[in-house]
């Protein structure tokens, strides 16, 4: 995964280099306490849930858990309170929030960008077909890996995809696009992963956290705030690190750092152990179990059902705010 994440952020960097808007972004002063708070508690959330807004929330929801719901129900409160949270502080707190002057760089540097983005996308091919022909089985294995991370960077980037802005811009702004292309993508999905399943081409529960339901809706709740806070989720804050934002470097340092500390801390307490007398054929935990909603229900068709009906909803939802800002909380 940590490669992965590197390759990301490189896939990014090298959109950015290609399309100019690479360019090193200083935060005000007080921002980079909000990116610590935001980062420790998206690390802590995360950890409750089994996940960030990928592993926690869309892919269990691919996987037809109700997991990724619960998550989902509690990222949108998160986001709501950290909102409000965030608000109160604009309004209280003065200290550091004069924004340092912005760098720039010569035009001949300008000019040059795409072309040493062109040069970071050839040494990657190059990082990945070494590994490919290197005769090592886990260096083989790897390579693949190294072109699809970079890949997914690049096209983050580019699609400016975010789950934070998903959550969060409704009740800030109204504006609901990204929550439609997170509901678009679900909506193409979820048929596709049902068919998959069906076949037994792929485990579901290889991707579905003991979580449900109390810490899927407390680990959203804590992620939510947090990201509100630290100006993106996980994916989009390893995107926009390779644009050049400081604040979200420091956000993901300390995401990694609180998200493995809590995740030792909480089994250790037991909280996400997992329960070593259960007899079912799913995990269990003091946090929740492993719910694939076919077997809970032994029907595919309430399953698709069920999940159809849910974006319908958030789909429904968003779109009523847009006309009306309802639930925009400015």
């Amino acid at each position: 995964m940590s490669l992965m994440n590197i390759l990301l952020v490189m896939g990014a960097f090298c959109a950015a280099l290609l399309s100019r808007q690479f360019s090193p972004l200083r935060p005000p002063k007080i921002e980079y306490l909000w990116a610590t708070l935001g980062g420790v508690l998206m690390g802590t959330g995360a950890a409750l849930a089994g996940g960030c807004t990928t592993g926690g929330f869309f892919n269990p929801v691919l996987h037809a858990s109700p997991a990724g719901w619960a998550m989902w129900l509690g990222l949108l409160a998160g986001a709501a309170l950290g909102f409000k949270l965030l608000l109160w502080t604009l309004e209280h707190i003065e200290w550091g929030s004069q924004a340092p002057a912005a760098l720039q760089f010569p035009k001949g540097v300008t000019a040059a960008l795409p072309w040493l983005g062109a040069m970071v996308a050839l040494g990657v091919l190059g990082w990945a077909s070494l590994w490919f022909y290197s005769g090592d089985a886990p260096l083989v294995y790897r390579a693949p890996i190294v072109l699809a991370g970079f890949a997914i960077g690049f096209v983050m980037h580019r699609s400016r995809l975010c789950f934070a802005r998903a959550f969060r811009e409704p009740f800030v702004t109204g504006e609901g696009e990204m929550s439609k292309a997170v509901i678009l993508a679900l909506a193409i999905g979820l048929p596709i992963a049902a068919l998959l399943f069906q076949k037994k081409v792929i485990d579901p529960y290889m991707a579905i956290p003991a979580t449900f339901w109390i810490g899927s809706l407390g680990g959203g709740l804590i992620f939510g705030i947090g990201m509100v806070f630290a100006g993106g989720c996980a994916s989009g804050s390893l995107w926009r690190m390779g644009e050049g934002h400081v604040k979200l470097w420091v956000a993901m340092f300390f995401f990694a750092w609180s998200g493995s500390t809590a995740s030792a801390l909480f089994k250790k307490l037991g909280l996400t152990a997992i329960d070593e007398d259960n007899v079912d054929a799913f995990e269990r935990t003091r946090l929740g179990f492993q719910a694939f909603m076919p077997e809970m229900w032994s029907s595919w068709g309430l399953t698709l059902l069920v999940s159809g009906g849910l974006l319908l909803l958030w789909y429904a939802l968003v779109r009523y705010n847009e006309s009306t800002e309802k639930f925009t909380l400015m």
